[in-house]
């Protein structure tokens, strides 16, 4: 499937171009791997393009390849073939270093298993990636956005003194506090229960629209995928359907009620 065939933002009608580069640009990618046993296509031929400000949920069965294409849209792994062009960077001719920085430049990221580290206050996992991008101001945005997420009063709590909610929170609120332009979510509610899960989602989304970032989210949850604008279907590994709202207008980068 071509990058054409699965276009999720429309050109300026008045001069037939986009207006401002997409958020993701994702050409004919493909991930394969060698075995013993002989090579394993993981991605083939996987083509779309997302606009800035959109929500996007990548659904699939276990293993259809959607936590591999994650990996390769954040620039975390290298495709086998094709390309990714975030935010008009081609992460084919950036070496690890160069991948690294558009990163923390531009990307945040909410994982299953939250990803802190256990010897971090809440408040010191929210300001390591402001330190690591050299900011020269990071404890007053970490407060501001752990406020807002409501753990204003457990700031210096570890992970193991937080609930699985809780640490959900914190890594939200890690994820959001670089302003990224583009947050990739990989089964943000995967670890938690359905109230809590529901909590967090509400949560992700209300900061997403207020940041007015571009959401891609990777999830097996179908009621979750439901809430992102448009939603594509990963099977054995190629895409195989692009769902959009009938009621809603491409590109408009509002996200889903």
């Amino acid at each position: 499937m071509t990058t054409d065939s699965v276009r999720l933002h429309s050109p300026d009608p008045s001069t037939g171009a986009d207006p401002t580069p997409p958020a993701l640009v994702v050409a004919s990618l493909g991930k394969c791997v060698q075995l013993p046993s002989g090579p394993l296509v993981i991605l083939d031929d996987v083509g779309f393009t997302i606009s800035r400000g959109d929500t996007v949920a990548i659904v699939g069965a276990s293993g259809s390849g959607k936590s591999t294409l994650l990996s390769l849209m954040a620039g975390l792994d290298l495709p086998s073939s094709g390309s990714v062009v975030l935010h008009g960077q081609s992460l084919s001719t950036l070496d690890e270093d160069g991948r690294a920085r558009v990163r923390a430049e531009k990307v945040g990221f909410v994982f299953q298993n939250f990803q802190l580290l256990p010897s971090l206050t809440a408040l010191e996992n929210v300001m390591l990636p402001l330190e690591l991008r050299g900011d020269a101001e990071v404890e007053a945005p970490a407060r501001a956005i752990l406020a807002k997420v409501g753990l204003g009063e457990r700031l210096g709590h570890y992970p193991r003194q937080l609930s699985g909610g809780e640490q959900q929170r914190v890594a939200l609120a890690r994820a959001f506090v670089t302003e990224p332009s583009l947050l990739f979510a990989d089964e943000p509610t995967g670890n938690l229960d359905s109230h809590t899960g529901q909590a967090i989602i509400e949560l992700l989304f209300a900061l997403n629209a207020e940041a007015g970032t571009t959401l891609v989210l990777v999830t097996h949850d179908d009621h979750l995928a439901e809430r992102c604008r448009h939603r594509l279907r990963l099977d054995a590994g190629r895409l195989v359907e692009d769902v959009r709202p009938a009621d809603t207008r491409v590109g408009d980068g509002q996200a889903g009620a």
